[in-house]
């Protein structure tokens, strides 16, 4: 009985002794694994994070003066007797960015009546941006809205739209008649993409005091050759920032144009045809 109890004791001091070497083991295992885990982690930091593709820069920085984008035997064939051969410009805070100018004429028949002719052009220019995309992306996506605009044009008859070759980039021919002032107008409006510039030019004609509707053709043809000098002006003015010579135009034009300015606000600018008194007797 004397000799069990120190027997006992061996066996229970025994018996610990792997307890403590599985609790050492598990400690080491621990620390290596925090270890490992401190170093993922700080590598995981330290990569760099991916930059984002830089937008691609606008091709056009400029725009033409748009009165002056059409050449001015194109304006005595397709507008004659045009009230204001300079044009009336519309208004623009950034020529830069955006400007139009109009046309119209009443050329007197005599007997056989008169013609009525309006022509109007408009420039809109997109810059590259980080967060809207490229400039070419944005003018894109603007002349499908504008292409969209046009075909909805209220009281529009016979509407009808397809692509106009040999035009910028791209380009959309939309034909309508329109009935107005107790006449009926026949309407071309080419939607040209150049870069990331679009051009807008609404064409159209009617026939006063028994005088003839012009022919569709003839003003399709007479749009189509508009809207191709506009394009060039855009290619001539636009690469370059500080090309000045476009918005010297617009203000010289608006200086020579002044003393007209009392008769321009009646028509000059309205596509909506002439005055009861500027129509000839029959």
């Amino acid at each position: 009985m004397h000799r069990s109890a120190p027997r006992l004791s061996r066996i229970l001091a025994c018996a610990a002794v792997p307890v403590m070497l599985v609790a050492v083991g598990c400690s080491s295992d621990s620390g290596s694994d925090g270890k490992k885990n401190a170093g993922s982690s700080s590598s995981g930091t330290a990569s760099s994070k991916p930059s984002e593709p830089t937008v691609e820069p606008a091709k056009f920085t400029d725009l033409p003066d748009p009165c002056t984008s059409i050449g001015k035997k194109t304006i005595e064939d397709l507008v004659p007797e045009a009230k204001k051969k300079g044009g009336t410009a519309g208004g623009s805070t950034d020529l830069s960015v955006r400007g139009s100018c109009s046309w119209n004429g009443l050329d007197d028949q005599g007997v056989k009546g008169s013609q009525y002719h309006w022509m109007d052009v408009g420039f809109t220019r997109f810059d590259s941006d980080q967060a809207l995309g490229s400039g070419a992306k944005r003018a894109t996506e603007d002349y499908g809205k504008q292409v969209t605009k046009t075909k909805a044009v209220e009281g529009a008859k016979k509407v009808a739209a397809e692509p106009a070759a040999g035009i910028g980039d791209e380009a959309t021919l939309v034909t309508y008649g329109l009935s107005k002032t107790d006449e009926d107008f026949v309407y071309a409006t080419v939607v040209a993409r150049t870069g990331n510039v679009v051009v807008t030019l609404t064409y159209n004609g009617a026939g006063y005091a028994g005088a003839k509707t012009p022919s569709s053709g003839d003003i399709v043809k007479g749009a189509q050759k508009a809207a191709k000098e506009a394009i060039a002006a855009v290619a001539k003015a636009g690469g370059s920032a500080d090309a000045s010579p476009a918005k010297d135009g617009t203000k010289t034009d608006a200086e020579d144009t002044k003393k007209d300015d009392a008769d321009a606000k009646g028509d000059a600018g309205s596509e909506d045809g002439p005055k009861s008194k500027a129509t000839p007797k029959s």
